[in-house]
């Protein structure tokens, strides 16, 4: 049996905002999440700014007792999730329960329980350790949360593809809802790796941005390297039969996915772009869509100077000479990179893409570079409608995540 999967519900908190709209009015009108760093103090870092959430409420996302006994990447994809549960409207029953999935995911789950529980073994000895420390730093703790809250008694289970976790949740869940094992599925992924160990470390890779600005910027010729983010995104995925017999309002269709693996180097992408053409190919094929049709890539665009250079080379291999015509975007360049979450987020700002006809920027664009010589939509929206979208995720690990998005005809 292989059913049609459509979105029915969308939630996040991420730089740019806290909730879908404020997030979307903020991306299409090139308004930066970026600023300096809060959560913990980088007077010895080079790195100064990263895209924080902010004005976040986590006792509303997890209750008053509940905050100082999980992490900050539970409280965010609480939150998310909470939203996109409301914005669909699925009510999960006894009766359902055990067919609804919770597949939201974390690249590294709680980092900064993590850091404490270190700390605290080292200043006060082992008694001293939180209590909750093991359930706050699992990367299925979000998930764990949700189901407990939402009472979904399906497949429960994080991935954790680095960069690429929330965007093959996404694709795990379309499998098991298009194989009839689930009817649907709340799943994306959160993360929160601002905190001391997570910076010092990205940027002993040579991974970070040290400018001072602020300001990411992918595919630019001067791009430095990625501001780090936190957030969440979660979606509501149902099979259309289940959507329609409930009169859910469906938003896009998840139409096709593919991942694949580049077996090259733990952090590196390859420059001739990797397994990314293969994903990206088998994804379109998936769906069912033609180059063609494609309206517009949502890019992994980390702004450092090895992966802009080797997405811009995947996209041209998979989709040739149609690669020029074909609008890309990072969003990143406003909400910074959200690891694990960012791919889950991006999948929404595909969908948004279709239902309102305007293209998110690439901020931060000011000089082309020969390498990276697509139409990265610079700095300003455009109005376009398309009715097919993709969204990239590549991950540290050589992963490769690719989403098909498309507005829902019956």
């Amino acid at each position: 049996m292989t059913r049609r999967v459509v979105i029915t519900g969308m939630g996040t908190v991420n730089p740019c905002g806290l909730n879908v709209a404020e997030t979307w009015d903020n991306i299409v009108n090139g308004r930066s999440g970026i600023g300096p760093i809060t959560l913990f103090d980088p007077a010895n870092f080079q790195v100064k700014v990263a895209g924080e959430v902010k004005n976040f409420d986590a006792a509303q996302a997890v209750g008053v007792k509940e905050v100082r006994r999980t992490d900050r990447y539970q409280h965010l994809g609480m939150a998310a999730a909470k939203q996109a549960m409301a914005d669909s409207g699925l009510t999960i029953t006894e009766a359902n329960a055990g067919r609804v999935a919770v597949l939201v995911s974390s690249a590294i789950g709680g980092l900064r329980a993590i850091e404490d529980a270190v700390r605290t073994l080292d200043a006060q000895g082992p008694r001293r350790v939180n209590v909750f420390s093991i359930p706050m730093l699992m990367p299925n703790g979000a998930g764990g949360l949700i189901a407990i809250a939402t009472g979904a008694q399906g497949p429960n289970f994080s991935i954790a593809s680095a960069c690429a976790s929330g965007s093959d949740s996404l694709g795990t869940a379309w499998q098991l809802i298009r194989g009839g094992v689930v009817d649907a599925a709340l799943a994306g992924a959160s993360e929160s790796t601002t905190v001391d160990v997570g910076v010092a470390a990205f940027d002993r890779l040579g991974a970070m941005s040290h400018r001072l600005s602020g300001n990411p910027s992918p595919f630019d010729r001067d791009r430095d390297g990625i501001v780090m983010g936190e957030g969440a995104a979660v979606l509501v995925l149902e099979a259309l039969d289940h959507a329609q017999a409930r009169g859910a309002t469906i938003l896009a269709e998840l139409a096709g996915y593919a991942a694949t693996g580049d077996a090259y180097h733990i952090t590196a992408p390859a420059e001739t772009g990797g397994a990314g053409p293969a994903a990206m190919r088998r994804a379109l094929e998936s769906a069912c869509v033609n180059v063609a049709d494609l309206g517009y890539i949502n890019a992994h665009g980390t702004a450092t100077p090895l992966n802009d250079a080797s997405e811009t080379v995947a996209i041209k291999k998979a989709l040739g000479e149609s690669a020029y015509q074909i609008p890309v975007s990072s969003t990143k360049s406003m909400t910074g990179h959200m690891m694990g979450a960012t791919g889950a987020l991006e999948a929404i700002l595909c969908i948004q893409a279709i239902r309102t006809g305007v293209l998110p920027p690439t901020i931060n664009y000011q000089t082309p570079d020969p390498q990276c010589d697509l139409d990265y939509i610079p700095n300003t929206a455009r109005e376009k409608a398309v009715a097919v979208t993709m969204s990239n995720a590549f991950g540290f690990g050589g992963h490769n995540s690719v989403l098909v998005l498309r507005r829902f005809i019956d």
